[in-house]
């Protein structure tokens, strides 16, 4: 599993949280469009998808540019992201 790493996604609108293995050689953008996806359909379609939700990291509030992949962001195993 070098290709991929744990993160802790919460995502504040549905009160959930979940461990997530997300690719490191993805844009973040494809990694929020993916996750969003499968929010609406393991929500039944509580979760609307949005252009303007955004991945932040949790201990910073920095945004995480959706062009850059994830191993060029400050991303690691154990990471904890919010969906917002």
């Amino acid at each position: 599993m070098n290709n991929k790493i744990l993160i802790e996604l919460d995502i504040p609108l549905i009160e959930k949280s979940y461990d997530l293995y997300i690719p490191i050689n993805k844009k973040v953008g494809t990694i929020k469009k993916l996750i969003e996806e499968e929010l609406v359909s393991l929500t039944e379609g509580a979760y609307i998808l949005s252009d303007s939700t955004n991945l932040y990291s949790k201990e910073t509030g920095d945004i995480y540019d959706i062009n850059k992949t994830v191993r060029d962001t400050d991303l690691k195993n154990g990471s904890r992201i919010i969906l917002l």
